[in-house]
């Protein structure tokens, strides 16, 4: 397997609240005023077209079912506005989904760092939209290929088609965020690089189709989620800093 650095994308908008997944311009305003992520705007305006030419031509039960389709694709690509409400110190989920393992793991890449894995499986009902766990400044964004293996799965953090984004929070202290695609999942987005700073639950990238989101959280935090816990990206916490005496 390759591993690389990623040439990525700036989204055109910077605030926690109110960021649009890029691509910049027209098409990321309409995208935000439907509210999809602008990723899913083109296939769902594509097969709505569709569906609305067959009905100007009188097939209506075709037409019927590609509107049908394009209300569930726009469903997938849904991007709501989330706002964390938990202290600073706390760590907040990057992704919708549920928790499939919390274990002690190195960090990839061979550094030796050990820190806590939460890992969120995303199903295809999920939010794909990911958000970032703590604020700070990206120090890495790494892009790997591999395979499509079953996201689930805990070998798929090491086979599969991944992205690391490495993280410096406000203390200095160092957090990973692993974006890895599953079976159905062939797209990886990031709009994040190196030296890009980052606020808390900000929008940073999405996984097309079912996958996972692996949290690298340092040991100095004590995780709060089990395995079968329903997590929201960006707002639900899964580390708080654990206090000293």
């Amino acid at each position: 397997m390759i591993a690389r650095v990623t040439k990525l994308r700036l989204s055109s908008l910077t605030d926690s609240s109110n960021d649009a997944l890029g691509p910049d311009g027209w098409t990321g305003r309409i995208a935000v005023l439907i509210g999809i992520a602008p990723e899913g705007l083109a296939f769902t305006a594509v097969v709505a077209a569709a569906g609305l030419a067959l009905y100007a031509v009188h097939y209506d039960a075709l037409a019927f079912l590609l509107i049908i389709a394009a209300i569930a694709i726009g469903a997938f690509f849904r991007d709501p506005d989330r706002i964390a409400e938990a202290p600073d110190s706390a760590v907040i989920s990057g992704a919708d989904g549920k928790v499939t393992e919390v274990i002690e793991a190195e960090l990839p890449g061979g550094s030796g760092e050990r820190f806590y894995r939460v890992s969120v499986f995303m199903s295809p009902l999920d939010v794909h939209v990911n958000r970032a766990p703590v604020g700070g400044k990206v120090l890495a964004v790494t892009h790997t290929t591999g395979e499509f293996r079953a996201a689930f799965r805990d070998e798929a953090s090491e086979h599969n088609e991944r992205n690391l984004i490495v993280i410096e929070d406000t203390s200095g202290s160092r957090h990973a965020m692993m974006q890895v695609a599953g079976y159905l999942a062939r797209r990886i987005v990031c709009h994040k690089r190196p030296g890009d700073a980052l606020a808390r639950g900000q929008r940073i990238g999405m996984i097309m189709f079912g996958s996972r989101v692996d949290h690298f959280v340092p040991l100095s935090y004590r995780v709060t989620v089990v395995p079968g816990a329903r997590v929201r990206a960006g707002e639900s916490v899964i580390a708080n800093l654990r206090e000293m005496f």
